[in-house]
This record gives structure tokens, sequence and C-alpha cells, in this order.
């Protein structure tokens, strides 16, 4: 096979994958103009188009469909033989991909990645923060972050994090001329802060524990986010309760900012896991990282 269409073929499955010439540009570090011009080489070689194209999307055609599924596997065997050569390094080399949602990203990775990366220049580590439960498979993550109860059974899970508690919270102002809540049905009197969910839209609802009696509470309230740093600042303006994770209200509360209510029904549960496909083989660089997240408390 000429040089040239092993060169395009693998820009073609990143721009397959990515729907995205901008995208795919900027994963292969090449220009949208130049990635244009070997896509139109490769299908004109071919005799055959390839993608169809869009002022807002690109996808494959159905031989572009069947091309994708054929090269896909031999693009990412000649991937995974480059990172393994790594391994031949003085110092593990590449870049390890995860997805996290924000609390685990600012509370756990972001840490370890102070720990790590100082004295490991030739590792890049790209997080993404994305609070649904992405497939890490068909989104090319090498691995993700989410709460044990969370992870698909096929996938290997290494505990990174301690157990966890959640907190109810409102602003001293909030709460002067309201009856605290003194369990999970009193919250129908408050005015609560929801959080939207990413996955299927719908809104969190609160989860109580207490003497092995678990509750779940659909809240109401005049404000809906999907950030809960935005859940957070909402609840210190008083616009009313917030269900956060405990260490992220706690500096808060020990200022006098926030009050906590309903904390016997807050029990802790086990906390964040990285997991990853069981039939991966990880390169140093991910296993050095798998080890610097590992939690021995």
């Amino acid at each position: 096979m000429a040089r040239e269409n092993l060169n395009d073929l693998m820009a073609f499955v990143a721009v397959a994958r990515e729907r995205s010439f901008t995208r795919a540009a900027a994963q292969l570090g090449v220009s949208q103009s130049a990635l244009s011009h070997s896509m139109k080489g490769l299908e004109a070689r071919l005799g055959l188009r390839l993608l169809t194209r869009t002022t807002r999307s690109v996808s494959p055609t159905e031989a572009g469909e069947r091309l994708l599924r054929t090269v896909t596997p031999k693009v990412e065997e000649i991937h995974a033989a480059l990172a393994a050569l790594t391994e031949m390094r003085e110092k593990p080399a590449g870049t390890v991909r995860i997805t996290a949602g924000e609390h685990a990203a600012e509370s756990i990775l972001m840490p370890a990645l102070e720990r790590l990366l100082p004295d490991y220049p030739d590792i890049q580590v790209e997080v993404i923060s994305d609070n649904g439960l992405t497939n890490i498979v068909s989104e090319r993550y090498d691995a993700g972050v989410r709460l044990s109860e969370q992870v698909e059974k096929d996938m290997v899970a290494v505990c990174i994090g301690p157990e966890m508690r959640m907190a109810v919270v409102g602003a001293p102002d909030y709460l002067a001329d309201r009856k605290k809540p003194l369990t999970p049905q009193d919250l129908t009197e408050h005015r609560c802060i929801n959080l939207r969910l990413p996955t299927r839209g719908g809104l969190y609802a609160w989860e109580f524990e207490k003497a092995g009696r678990a509750i779940n509470v659909r809240v109401e309230g005049q404000t809906v986010f999907n950030s809960t740093a935005l859940i957070l600042k909402a609840a210190l303006g008083g616009l009313g309760l917030a269900y956060l994770a405990e260490d992220k209200a706690a500096p808060y509360i020990a200022e006098g900012r926030l009050v906590r209510v309903l904390a016997n029904w807050c029990a802790p549960f086990p906390g964040y896991h990285l997991y990853y496909p069981s039939r991966r083989q990880p390169t140093p660089a991910f296993a050095l990282l798998v080890d610097v997240l590992r939690y021995r408390g």
C-alpha cells in the first residue's frame, strides 16, 4: 500500500469517529484544509465517496462505514504497538484520557496529577469533566471515574478514594425564618436547588438512608443547574437548600456561611473508582497513573 494511502486511512478514521473535520484536525495536529485535501485524495483513489459533508456535520457513507469497521481495529493495533514502545524509554511517556465528574476531577484527579506530572514530563493527561455516564470504549477514553455502584460489571475497577457522605445545606439567611427539616419528607416545605442529569435530562432525586431505611426524594425549587459549582454558589446566595458532597460543603459550614441539616439521614457510601476495560493492555504511563491514584487508606 502506498504511504499516502496509509496516512489518509488513519486520517479518515479520525474524521469518521469524531464526525468533525475541526476535532479530527485538532486530534491529528494538522490543518482542516490539509485534512480535507487528504480525504478528497483518498476518495478519488478509491473511486468512492466515503464521507457525507454538510455545513454542520460529517458522517460516513455506507462505503465509509464498511471501511471504518475494517480499518479501525488495524489502526488501534498500530497505536497499541507504538504505545508499547514506551516501555523501552527511561521514563513512561504518552497520553492518558480520562472522563470524570467535576467533583471527582477536583477532589481526586487533580491532587494526584500534581504529585505525578512534575516527575514525568513526557506523560500527558487529558481530563474531560462530564457528569454523564460516558461510554469510555466508544468515546475512546483510557479510563473513567464513577462511584462504585455505577461501574459496569465487565470493567476493572480500582478504588481511588475514601467513603463519601452527602450534606444538605442552606445559607443562614435562608433558614432564618424557616423551620429546619427533620426528615427528608420535610424538604417539600423548602425551596431546593436541583441538579439536571446529563444522561437522561431528568432531575436528580436526593438520596437518604437511616437505620437501613433508604429514601429518595424529588425536591422542588426555583433553580436548576447542571453544575455542582453553581449549586454551591446558589446555596451560598440564599436561593435554597442544596445537596452536595460533604467535603465540598465542609469549609463553608466551618465558616458559618452554610448550615447543615438532615446530617443523620446522610449515611456514608463507597467512594470513587477508576475503571477501564478488562481486555485493555495498560501502557506504562497508564499503569503509573493508576498506582498513584489507588486509595490505600
